[in-house]
């Protein structure tokens, strides 16, 4: 996509500065070295890039991303997209293994499914890098790289309660809320580790508002059983949120202040059903609070136009960087660099990591976070398209 142009030509200098025993770029604001002697990477090094979907534009730009920054760091890559199919993906990681990858970088579409390509991989010394996605009950996981996901989980509950008045947008209490606001929560795919820990950050944040009478989940649909949606599909959560509606709201909404939503084409679905019932059209004009994630173009246009209340932004470029870092490191013979070993447990072993900052986006720092770092164009988002 167009938007990472000047992030891979950023990458490749970051890369050059790695390969002369400098860092390589983890976050924004600081490098994360790695370990080990760096020399020039083999032209004919194949690296692997498993991605779940092109249903998101967010998958495609990180695909993109990492392809780009690994050509740039001078590998070959195969990327695969699985169109959210589980055979489809373990088959493209056998092939990809049987190709002679020498790293394989995986976003899993369910993070208990490759247990078996895993240990084809460590049998033939591939070295396996999770991306955004925690693979699970394997041993074979080398390095994962994420944002940090229980802080999205918060903020995206602190958005929620910031948008109802309830606090402010640090978290303080605003005043005295007023008692009984009606709630309703969705969570992500439970077959994505990302999705247990969102909800964690989120009801933990929560919690202390129900226990005082603030919130009320009307519905009752209180756990992430309930509250999940498998594959994290747009049309599965407005399926629910339009049942929620009729079986618990009179067909209206009336009541409903907030909806918690983990991914914007989640929240999408959901705006579509409340608006459906004639609730809004705008939250000026009553439309319930909504949050997100991702900032996907289409959304942060609802932003501006005071329909979606906010979005976590994940600065994906971020992460494609620091995965082409950690791939560097073990095709050098040395270590990532990890800022975080104690947290991601997959079951078997605990996943060295290296996790990113997120920023809560509102419609007043479309400009600032969005527009100004180059992520999207002033022109994208009036039109909610990516060029």
């Amino acid at each position: 996509m167009r938007r990472f142009g000047l992030a891979i030509a950023g990458l490749a200098a970051a890369l050059a500065l790695t390969a002369c025993g400098g860092g390589g770029a983890g976050a924004p604001t600081s490098a994360a070295p790695t370990t080990g002697e760096s020399s020039a990477p083999a032209g004919d090094t194949l690296v692997g890039v498993a991605m779940p979907t092109q249903t998101s534009e967010r998958w495609i730009a990180d695909g993109n991303a990492v392809k780009e920054g690994l050509e740039a760091a001078g590998y070959k890559v195969d990327l695969q997209y699985a169109n959210d199919d589980i055979p489809t993906q373990t088959q493209q990681v056998d092939a990809m293994i049987t190709a002679g990858a020498k790293v394989l970088i995986i976003a899993a579409i369910d993070g208990t499914a490759l247990t078996s390509q895993l240990q084809a991989a460590a049998d033939a010394g591939i070295k396996v890098i999770a991306y955004d996605r925690l693979i699970r009950d394997s041993g074979n996981v080398d390095f994962y790289v994420t944002f940090d996901n229980y802080a999205v989980g918060v903020a995206q509950a602190t958005a929620l309660l910031a948008g109802m008045g309830v606090t402010d947008r640090d978290g303080a209490k605003q005043g005295t809320p007023e008692k009984g606001q009606n709630i309703e929560l969705f969570a992500g795919s439970l077959d994505d580790n990302n999705a247990h820990l969102f909800w964690k950050g989120a009801i933990d944040t929560l919690q202390p508002y129900f226990d005082d009478g603030t919130l009320v989940v009307k519905s009752g649909q209180t756990t992430i059983e309930q509250a999940a949606t498998l594959r994290w599909l747009q049309e599965t959560a407005q399926k629910r949120m339009e049942d929620l509606l009729t079986s618990t709201y009179g067909g209206t909404g009336e009541g409903l202040k907030g909806v918690l939503s983990p991914y914007d084409g989640l929240s999408r679905g959901i705006i579509t059903a409340l608006q459906g019932v004639g609730m809004g059209p705008t939250i000026t004009k009553g439309l319930p609070i909504v949050t997100g994630q991702d900032a996907e173009i289409a959304s942060v246009k609802l932003i501006k136009d005071d329909i979606q209340s906010s979005t976590i932004f994940k600065d994906t470029r971020n992460l494609a960087t620091q995965a082409v870092t950690a791939t560097q490191a073990f095709l050098s013979g040395g270590t990532p660099e990890a800022n975080d070993t104690e947290t991601y447990d997959n079951g078997v072993k605990v996943v060295p990591s290296y996790l990113l900052p997120v920023v809560t986006v509102y419609a007043d720092n479309i400009q600032k976070e969005l527009i100004d770092t180059g992520y999207w164009t002033a022109e994208e988002v009036e039109s909610g398209v990516a060029s």
